[in-house]
């Protein structure tokens, strides 16, 4: 009894280790059931044509509104890892003023390029103050121009007198 509860524990410790090991993968972005864009011909598609075949893209051109992008990406990931992009497929098509396809261009991963962001903070002009300085910085202090005023709010104490 003893050898076969232990051969139980060890299978299924051993089980959950390689189930561990299992990728889980997940494609986003745009996954045509109808080809590929790749099949958009220049000179013979239409704005229309696209949207038939392919939908809407998955983003527009900011400054190019002739300019349609499809964008896919195939992802996976290893347990606890963090996930790795396998594939990823930028698919640009433009289009000329009267609306055909003038050029498709088809970009992959191994085109992209690795962009370093820059954490530094950009400094700000004075002094810092502490947050006790921020706390107690105007205790005692008058308001600037009121003194010997004494018919505006906070001004020189006793009741208002009309002239």
């Amino acid at each position: 009894m003893n050898s076969y509860f232990k051969a139980i524990v060890i299978g299924s410790a051993l089980l959950t280790v390689l189930g561990a090991c299992t990728p889980i993968s997940r494609s986003h972005g745009f996954i045509s059931a109808k080809g590929s864009p790749g099949d958009i011909e220049s000179g013979i598609d239409s704005k229309s044509s696209v949207l038939a075949k392919f939908g809407s893209p998955s983003t527009i051109g900011v400054f190019e509104e002739n300019t349609w992008y499809y964008i896919s990406e195939y992802r996976e990931q290893l347990g606890y890892l963090q996930p790795k992009t396998e594939s990823r497929t930028i698919t640009t098509v433009q289009f000329a003023n009267s609306g055909m396809v003038e050029d498709v261009i088809i970009y992959e991963l191994e085109d992209g390029k690795i962009v370093s962001l820059v954490g530094r903070a950009t400094p700000t002009r004075g002094r810092e103050l502490t947050i006790l300085e921020q706390l107690l910085g105007n205790v005692g202090r008058l308001p600037q121009g009121t003194l010997g005023q004494e018919n505006l709010p906070g001004g020189a104490g006793g009741p208002r007198r009309d002239q």
